[in-house]
């Protein structure tokens, strides 16, 4: 937990390649970014009890809400309410990168994952 801070998110988002890495963690928030390499997804999942929202940043992909595919792009919001289940998917040949923000927080604060496989590891863990 830290202080406010002003972030360039769009420029974090673009520069990392890590799969994800926590930018700050609130008491009733968290920011995140993400990256999806060229067909890697997510995976579907489900919070009972933090909203999400999601930005992408750049990339093409898909976005699966309760069974629901809609495809996302640069510049546009997903917003996954607490208790549906969902999945992001980068089907194209380029990065799909986005940030995202879980009310209330979802992961440690200062967590970082270089990949997919190591977030996955992660989260069986706790």
């Amino acid at each position: 937990m830290g202080n406010g801070r002003v972030h360039e998110i769009e420029q974090l988002t673009r520069q990392t390649d890590d799969y994800r890495r926590v930018v700050q963690t609130g008491p009733h928030s968290q920011l995140v970014t993400m990256h999806l390499r060229p067909g890697e997804a997510i995976g579907e999942e489900q919070h009972d009890d933090a909203d999400q929202l999601l930005y992408v940043v750049a990339g093409q992909g898909e976005a699966v809400l309760d069974g629901q595919v809609s495809a996302m792009g640069a510049g546009q919001l997903v917003y996954v309410p607490a208790g549906v289940r969902h999945d992001i998917r980068n089907g194209g040949d380029e990065s799909l990168r986005l940030w995202t923000v879980y009310t209330p927080p979802e992961h440690p604060d200062g967590t970082v994952h270089a990949t997919k496989d190591e977030a996955d590891a992660a989260e069986h863990h706790h």
